[in-house]
Formats: structure tokens, sequence, C-alpha cells
């Protein structure tokens, strides 16, 4: 008896892979942010902070690195809780995106256009009040890769529906 047929994955393209890894980088910065996020719930880690701003920062810097930190240690305790956790879960989303773009899976593609579409009104907001040049350029690359996996999507949808006519 001949063993079933199943049909091969198609490998995954290099742009999908491309993708993934930009996943990974995200899910690897947050889960830095969220650790960060928990040391400073220690005491002594703000005033350490405060004092390697002060040690190493050049004049010029100290400005901008003294505001980060306050920023940072002016958040109460349950803000910080809630950063990290956040930043945690989000991570683990980034994470199953990557894995499954990187294994070339149709639910991944699905996961992160939906996952991708649902932050844009944020992005679009951060963008609109505190525009930067990498806000825009986040907005732009997310935006591409939502429109890269819809085109991905309809053209492999519209195979698979020629294949299921034809097999009619």
């Amino acid at each position: 008896m001949d063993a079933p047929h199943h049909a091969a994955l198609p490998e995954p393209s290099q742009l999908l892979r491309l993708i993934a890894v930009f996943k990974f980088c995200k899910a690897t910065l947050l889960v830095v942010v969220g650790l960060g996020a928990f040391e400073l719930l220690r005491p002594d880690i703000a005033a350490d902070a405060q004092h390697w701003v002060e040690a190493l920062a050049s004049t010029s810097d100290r400005h901008v690195l003294q505001r980060l930190v306050s920023l940072a240690t002016g958040l109460s305790p349950w803000r910080l809780e809630v950063l990290g956790i956040g930043a945690f879960l989000y991570a683990a989303l980034f994470t199953v995106e990557g894995v499954g773009l990187w294994r070339g899976r149709r639910w991944a593609e699905y996961l992160t256009v939906i996952a991708s579409l649902l932050f844009v009104p944020l992005e679009v907001f951060e963008v609109a009040h505190r525009a930067s040049s990498p806000r825009l350029v986040a907005l732009v690359v997310n935006l591409a890769v939502v429109v890269y996996l819809v085109r991905r999507l309809r053209r492999s949808g519209a195979a698979g529906r020629t294949t299921d006519v034809a097999a009619a």
C-alpha cells in the first residue's frame, strides 16, 4: 500500500525570511526593554543609572541621557511592571510571527498582517504628534511588510482556488 501523498510546503522566500529576522530583532529589543523595566523596580538601579550618566556622558549627551533616565525612573512601580509585562507579551507575539514566517507558514502571514494593521493607527498617531525619522521609517517598513504579505496571500489564495477547481 502506498504512503499517503502530502504536498511539500514551498520553501519560504528570502523576503519572508528577512521579515522574520526583522521580527526577531524587534522581539530582542522588547525583551531588553522588559528586562530594563523590571530592573528599574530595584531602587538602587535608578541611582546607579544617574551615576553612569554623569560619569560617561559628554556635556552635549548628558542632557538627553539624564532626561531618559528621569523619564524611566520617574515611572511608578506599577507602570514599570505594566511596561515590562507588555514588552514581554509583545516580544512573544513577534517571536511567534518570526518563527512562523521563517518556516513559511501561511497562518504566520495572516497573523503578521492582522497584528501589524492593528498597530498602524498608533504608529500614525505617534508620527503625527511626535514626528521623527525612526518613527516614520518604522511605519513605512511595517506598511511595506503588510502590502507584501497581503499580495503574497492573495497570489497563493488564487493559486489554491485554481488548483481546487482543476481537481474537481
